[in-house]
């Protein structure tokens, strides 16, 4: 692999390079200056799916939680609201967790008002049976998990397909994007019924060579996840609790 190749993103190129991260950035600058601003922007935009799958799980239509979503965003970035985060301790995790409740919040507080001063009767469950009222009424599934661990997975898959994109992108820049799609199921444990041996003979390598490529590969791989977690925490100390947090999210 070209240890040399650019990533096309704007992360440190080590997880030790910690110093400024997008969301250190945003927290020193209290989001006022133009590149605290950049860098919200850009990690709401990375992780638009966790908020849109949160607000998804409280038993949301699709059309209407992409656009409380997008709103939720524009407002964010409007006003920032990071007065209450605390330099130095607040995970954007946490942050955008709570800043999302605390909107759908406010969105209720404000369609029960509308309701009240708009003349509006109250219509029971039954007195809908059979009619578009009942098909269109949103009540999450008791059965699934709780919108918190539906959040928490997704920032965890967000996490893991910004590092593969990455990752994916270094083997391009070497030259070498056959071989990372070839290895990538033993990236992702999606080997099945893949063999290491036939995946060597289409690559030309020995079966030492290609134990070797799958070893570079993972390392390489699990340096770029906590790379990519260093940019959503304040100090280098919690990538490592956090990582913590991605493995446990991932198999819940």
């Amino acid at each position: 692999m070209n240890k040399n190749a650019s990533t096309g993103s704007a992360i440190p190129a080590s997880p030790s390079q910690f110093a400024p991260t997008r969301w250190t950035q945003v927290l020193q600058a209290r989001g006022e200056s133009v590149e605290a601003q950049a860098a919200l922007s850009e990690l709401c935009g990375a992780y638009w799916k966790p908020v849109f799958a949160f607000i998804r799980r409280e038993g949301r239509d699709e059309e209407t939680s992409r656009d409380l979503t997008q709103e939720f965003f524009a407002r964010l970035l409007a006003r920032r609201g990071l007065d209450t985060v605390e330099p130095g301790r607040g995970r954007f995790r946490s942050f955008l967790l709570g800043a999302v409740k605390h909107f759908l919040a406010d969105e209720r507080d404000r369609a029960q008002a509308a309701k009240r001063g708009g003349g509006l009767s109250v219509v029971s469950i039954e007195a809908g049976a059979g009619t578009n009222a009942t098909a269109e009424l949103q009540i999450a599934d008791p059965a699934g998990p709780p919108p918190d661990a539906v959040f928490d997975r997704e920032w965890a898959q967000t996490i893991v397909a910004r590092a593969v994109d990455v990752l994916a992108n270094e083997f391009a820049v070497a030259g070498k994007a056959e071989q990372f799609e070839a290895l990538k199921p033993w990236l992702l444990g999606e080997v099945d019924s893949l063999s290491q041996a036939e995946v060597a003979r289409r690559l030309d390598l020995t079966d030492g060579a290609i134990k070797v490529a799958i070893h570079r590969l993972r390392k390489r791989f699990r340096e770029l996840v906590k790379t990519e977690i260093a940019q959503t925490v304040p100090e280098p100390g919690q990538v490592q609790e956090e990582l913590r947090y991605l493995v446990e999210a991932l198999a819940s």
